[in-house]
């Protein structure tokens, strides 16, 4: 979902990329800053380790692109180097987004987080299934195996609700206009419009890499 909408034609070609931004990019021009990306006047907050490249993609479960982008996404983040640090960050565009960055922090604290992960996609996309307020949370959580008064405890807690407004604090100092989008290195930002599609958007972060790596 993005405050401009964008297509995500073609996404899955980008699944078949390997940080390959060298190769990419001595085959046509460069990305421009101010065009396929932008530079951020004030850094963003990191976390990842010394010696590390962290790329950040701001994604939305309820937002269709990014249930397209994801499986293109999961791929290209288990291709990442040892010193890439990837992640994902749950936007808030308003407060109706907070029940989601819950879920997001409350699974990650949980076991088997990558299937759960594709799984609240599915419940959404598929079956429909909005995950929008708690109690629909805690309903569907509680029908996919996993001890819910345990996910209530993780999900309301101080923990939580502190990822929650870390997550809030990334976005606004990467000023995020939509999603998916990425950023890199806590200096740079893409997404779809700037960089023409999703696939576009995984070249200009490899370049960037590249780029921060040199740096």
């Amino acid at each position: 979902m993005q405050r401009r909408q964008f297509s995500l034609a073609a996404a899955t070609a980008a699944t078949t990329m390997a940080f390959g931004a060298n190769t990419a990019w001595a085959q046509a021009a460069a990305p421009k800053e101010g065009k396929e990306y932008l530079r951020l006047s004030t850094p963003a907050p990191t976390e990842a380790a010394a010696g590390q490249i962290e790329v950040v993609e701001f994604f939305w479960y309820s937002c269709p692109h990014c249930n397209a982008f994801e499986p293109t996404f999961a791929a290209w983040k288990q291709k990442a180097p040892a010193n890439v640090s990837v992640r994902r960050v749950p936007v808030a565009f308003n407060a109706s987004f907070v029940p989601q960055q819950k879920l997001y922090f409350a699974l990650q604290a949980m076991d088997n987080f990558d299937a759960m992960h594709v799984k609240v996609f599915h419940a959404i996309h598929v079956e429909r299934n909005k995950l929008a307020k708690d109690e629909d949370i805690f309903n569907w959580v509680a029908k996919q195996g996993v001890d819910v008064n345990k996910f209530k405890e993780i999900y309301n807690s101080f923990n939580v609700a502190s990822q929650v407004r870390k997550a809030t604090q990334v976005q606004q100092a990467y000023d995020v206009e939509g999603v998916p989008s990425m950023g890199v290195a806590g200096r740079y930002y893409t997404d779809g419009p700037r960089a023409g599609s999703m696939p576009n958007v995984l070249r200009v972060v490899e370049y960037l890499v590249e780029q921060s790596r040199k740096a």
